[in-house]
């Protein structure tokens, strides 16, 4: 998604009054002068003095939380975020797709050497910011 924030200036139009209905000829023209310095006729209907972009990201995954600590993947797990240390936790993939915490995984695969989503044996695929 992109969002544009714009500011119209009205003192860069021209706005142009023609009383025809005399039908003399004359014009009774009135205007705001432009700020631009051009005398074309074609004015632009608003300047675009500011935008501001919005992006988002994800990681490449089925699911964007891991199933052990219910925290999302782009986060640091509860356990990295207690002791300060969230630069160091990292994504796991495994070979069935699913993604968690490297840190929740670790401990998870100590108990049990499965899946906690789809109870496959884990094989890890990829580990990863």
């Amino acid at each position: 998604l992109i969002f544009l924030q714009t500011d119209i200036n009205k003192k860069s139009m021209d706005v142009d009054a023609v009383n025809q209905s005399a039908g003399s000829g004359s014009a009774n023209k009135s205007a705001v002068a432009p700020t631009t310095g051009s005398s074309s006729s074609a004015a632009k209907p608003f300047v675009l003095k500011k935008w501001n972009l919005v992006a988002m990201w994800s990681w490449d995954v089925q699911c964007d939380t891991c199933a052990i600590c219910r925290i999302q993947v782009m986060d640091a797990c509860s356990r990295c975020q207690s002791e300060n240390n969230s630069d160091s936790c990292v994504v796991v993939w495994g070979n069935c797709s699913h993604s968690f915490h490297n840190c929740c995984m670790s401990l998870w695969v100590k108990k049990n050497n499965r899946c906690p989503l789809c109870q496959k044996e884990w094989i890890v695929d990829k580990i990863g910011r």
